[in-house]
């Protein structure tokens, strides 16, 4: 049986290194795998989980998914010439102040995964049969303080990808969002260490900077008692590859399930809007809308 044919972008780190190492070490060499990464000086760490594979299961691949020369760069160094499952992982740092940088996370988050399916999409039209799995994110399905800007990037995703859905399933190719909690990676001390990007914490106010300290605070405890492990997440993504008729919307938690109906099913939000709040700033005395 001929292999699937899988790219995932992002594999130098987190979800998309662990998917790239379950998919190619798959016992029956069900998958062909492109793992690309935006800077190869970094697949030494992925090299050294699959270094006894053999050629025929992954090849590493160069692709900077804000640059679109390099994703056709990529698409065209897929031997095959198709891809099966197009996984796209993409996680950007949280509220930053600078426009460069707010520019910087729409163009990842949102332009990058949008270039990168629109690159592959003919050919997988044309096949008439593939899946196309994109990270999905808590901060997509609801606003969170001080995630401004990754949350309308994260907003918009939902909205592209609910919108090519619509299509897509007359060409017989599923879309699936794999929408993830906290997760065991980098990501947050990447986060804790850019802190308010180009901003200064001088410009402040006294009542935000508590605020956001607590906040922090309240990610801090959250990746430590609830953060999942990258595998938990692998597991999630295996399902809708695996799948005969695979979902719109995968959780990989069963806390985001009720977030998401007390958001829809609260009158004008406000319940929702409290919730949050009470949950991040536990200790807030100020007087809450009615």
């Amino acid at each position: 049986m001929d292999k699937k044919v899988v790219l995932i972008t992002g594999c130098s780190s987190g979800i998309g290194l662990s998917l790239a190492v379950r998919l190619a070490s798959d016992p029956e060499k069900t998958y062909k795998v492109y793992a690309t990464m935006r800077n190869l000086a970094k697949k030494e760490r992925l090299l050294g989980c699959v270094r006894e594979l053999h050629r025929d299961t992954l090849d590493i691949l160069q692709m900077d998914v804000t640059n679109q020369q390099s994703i056709l760069q990529a698409r065209d160094s897929v031997v095959e010439k198709r891809v099966d499952i197009l996984g796209v992982g993409l996680m950007g740092p949280l509220e930053v102040q600078s426009l460069d940088t707010m520019r910087q996370i729409l163009e990842v988050n949102l332009l990058g995964t949008i270039q990168t399916i629109q690159a592959f999409l003919p050919d997988m039209k044309a096949q008439c049969q593939g899946r196309i799995l994109v990270t999905g994110s808590i901060g997509g399905l609801h606003g969170l303080p001080f995630n401004e800007v990754y949350c309308a990037s994260k907003f918009a995703i939902e909205g592209a990808c609910e919108s090519l859905a619509i299509v897509l399933q007359h060409f017989n190719i599923h879309m699936s969002l794999i929408e993830c909690g906290p997760v065991n990676t980098d990501f947050l001390d990447n986060q804790q260490k850019a802190e308010l990007g180009d901003a200064s914490l001088d410009q402040v106010d006294a009542a935000t900077l508590d605020l956001y300290e607590r906040y922090l605070h309240h990610c801090t405890a959250m990746f430590h008692n609830a953060a999942q492990d990258t595998e938990d997440i692998v597991k999630v993504f295996l399902s809708a590859i695996q799948a005969s008729r695979p979902a719109f919307r995968y959780y990989t938690s069963g806390a985001l399930p009720p977030l998401v109906r007390l958001k829809t099913s609260a009158p004008e939000g406000c319940r929702f809007i409290r919730a949050i709040s009470q949950l991040i700033f536990p200790t807030d005395t100020a007087e809450q809308p009615p």
